[in-house]
C-alpha cells in the first residue's frame, strides 16, 4: 500500500533540490523583499521573476481566438522594464527562472497577491513530472484601467508537491509539446 503524497514541500527541500539538482535556476535563496515586489524562496514555496520580454494581446487585426489555430499577429512584441497591459486584455510573459522538475514532483502555481490585489491575475499551468523549460506566464488585466507589470520583479509563486512514488509516464517520456521551452511559446495543438 503506497503512502499519500506530502501535500506541499518546505523551503529546506526546495532549497537542497535547487544547489544540488538545479530545479531552479537562476536560484534566489532567500525572499528579496526590499522596494520590489517580491521574489525568491519562500516558506512553502519559490516566487519566480518575470523577464523583461512580453506579447502584448491586440485585437488589430480582429483575428477570433482560437486555441487549435492561434494567429501571431494578435500580439506585439515588447522589451522593457515596465510592461503596459490594456484595460480588459493580456500579455505574455517568460519567467526568468527555468526549472527542471523531478519525475516525482508536480507543481502548482498561483498569482502575487499585490497583483491580484489590483485586479491583474496571473494564469500557470502545473508544471508536470520531468517537464523543464522557462514559464510561459498569461496575466490578465481584469480592470478597465492600463496596469503596469514589473519585469525583474515576483508574478507568482510555485508550490511543489511530492508523491511517495514517480508517475509511470512523465511529461518528458510523452515528449510534451511545451517540453524545453526557452522564451514566451504560444499555443500549440
Amino acid at each position: 500500500m503506497a503512502r499519500s503524497p506530502q501535500v506541499i514541500k518546505n523551503d529546506r527541500w526546495i532549497r537542497e533540490m535547487a544547489l544540488t539538482k538545479g530545479l531552479i535556476n537562476p536560484f534566489q535563496e532567500k525572499q528579496v523583499r526590499q522596494g520590489t515586489i517580491s521574489y525568491g524562496l519562500s516558506s512553502y514555496g519559490y516566487d519566480i521573476r518575470i523577464a523583461d520580454e512580453f506579447k502584448i494581446f491586440t485585437n488589430v487585426n480582429n483575428s477570433i481566438v482560437d486555441p487549435k489555430h492561434f494567429d501571431p499577429r494578435s500580439f506585439v512584441d515588447f522589451k522593457g522594464d515596465v510592461c503596459i497591459i490594456p484595460p480588459n486584455s493580456f500579455a505574455l510573459g517568460r519567467s526568468i527562472e527555468y526549472f527542471k522538475i523531478p519525475r516525482n514532483v508536480m507543481t502548482i502555481t498561483v498569482g502575487k497577491s499585490t497583483y491580484a490585489r489590483c485586479g491583474i491575475i496571473t494564469n500557470v499551468t502545473p508544471f508536470e513530472p520531468e517537464w523543464e523549460g522557462f514559464v510561459t506566464l498569461e496575466v490578465s488585466n481584469t480592470t478597465p484601467l492600463p496596469a503596469r507589470i514589473y519585469a525583474n520583479e515576483g508574478i507568482a509563486q510555485v508550490l511543489f508537491f511530492e508523491s511517495d512514488e514517480a508517475c509511470l509516464v512523465s511529461y518528458a517520456d510523452r515528449q510534451g509539446k511545451y517540453q524545453g521551452q526557452r522564451g514566451i511559446v504560444l499555443p500549440t495543438v
